[in-house]
C-alpha cells in the first residue's frame, strides 16, 4: 500500500499553503511525512506546484483530470501507485494518530485478503457522525466512477462513498484509539490556525 498526502488544494479560505503551516518544530507536511515514513514503504505527494513541495525529497504527483478537489487527487494517486490501494490523508492535519492511521490500513488489508477487494472500493472512519474521507484508503477498482464524477463535477467526496460501496470503520472503533478524534483536525480557516497553534 502507498500513502499519499493530498496537497492540491486550492486555499481559498486561508492566506498561506496550509501544509506549510507549523506545528511544533516542524511544518505540518514535514511532520507527516515522517511519521507516513515509518508505516509504508512509498509515499507521494499529490500536488500541482512541484517547485514549492520538491524540497521534500518524495516523489510528487499532479493531477491528471482537471483540477477539483481531494476527488482528482485521488483519483491521480490511484493512477500512479503501484500497488493497488492508497492511504490518502489531507496536507493540513497536524495531529494524526499512528495507531489510527494502523487500524484504517488492517481494516482494509482484511477485506483485500477475504476476497472482497472488488466489492469495497474504500475503507473510511466515521467520527462525529460523519464519514472522514480525508484520512482513509481507496482502491484502485474506482478509478473509472472517479473519472466519471470528476468530469461530470459531481465532486463531493462525501456522497461518492455512499455511492460507491465503502467499508466504514465505526465511531466507537475510532474513539477507543483517538477519543478526541484529534486524528481529523484540519486548518480550513484562520481561526482553525490560531486554535491549532495554541494545542500543538
Amino acid at each position: 500500500m502507498t500513502a499519499v498526502i493530498l496537497a492540491g488544494g486550492e486555499n481559498r479560505r486561508f492566506p498561506k499553503i496550509k501544509g506549510f503551516i507549523k506545528s511544533g518544530n516542524s511544518t505540518i507536511i514535514e511532520r507527516n511525512l515522517v511519521l507516513l515514513g515509518e508505516l509504508f514503504d512509498e509515499v507521494f505527494i499529490n500536488m500541482n506546484m512541484p517547485k514549492v513541495y520538491s524540497y521534500l525529497g518524495v516523489p510528487l504527483i499532479g493531477d491528471v483530470l482537471p483540477s477539483r478537489g481531494p476527488m482528482s487527487g485521488i483519483h491521480s494517486s490511484l493512477l500512479h501507485i503501484t500497488g493497488d490501494s492508497a492511504f490518502i490523508v489531507a496536507c493540513d492535519m497536524p495531529f494524526i494518530r499512528k495507531d489510527v492511521i494502523s487500524l484504517v490500513c488492517k481494516r482494509h488489508l482484511e477485506l483485500l485478503q477475504s476476497g472482497q477487494s472488488g466489492v469495497f472500493g474504500a475503507t473510511v472512519p466515521i467520527y462525529n457522525g460523519e464519514s472522514q474521507p480525508l484520512l482513509g484508503v481507496y482502491h484502485k477498482t474506482i478509478l473509472p466512477e472517479l473519472e466519471d464524477r470528476i468530469l461530470n463535477k459531481k465532486t463531493s467526496l462525501r456522497r461518492f462513498l455512499y455511492e460507491i460501496k465503502t467499508n466504514f470503520i465505526s465511531e466507537s472503533d475510532i474513539r477507543e484509539i483517538d477519543p478526541d478524534g484529534r486524528s481529523f483536525v484540519n486548518i480550513n480557516t484562520p481561526k482553525d490556525y490560531e486554535w491549532i497553534i495554541q494545542a500543538s
